[in-house]
């Protein structure tokens, strides 16, 4: 559902800046802006764990070597 209302610009110092109504607040403490012609478009940052990161991650096609193949077993070495 796409909803507009109309707001002012306003400078605060040096910045124009503009308030985000309650209405179009976002879930998030950092957000990406970019100007995309005559538009300004802010996407939220959000931030997702290590599990959820790798998650999104495609499984490797590849085989790992067998790196301890020459090694003798642990139980075997005299320290």
């Amino acid at each position: 559902m796409l909803s507009e209302r109309h707001v002012r610009l306003f400078r605060n110092g040096r910045n124009q800046a503009v308030r985000i109504p309650r209405e179009f607040e976002l879930d998030a403490d950092e957000v990406v802006m970019r100007k995309e012609d005559d538009r300004i478009v802010i996407e939220p940052i959000r931030r997702h764990g290590l599990l959820a990161t790798l998650a999104t991650l495609s499984a490797l096609d590849e085989t790992m070597p067998d790196l301890d193949q020459d090694l003798r077993a642990l139980d075997e070495i005299d320290l």
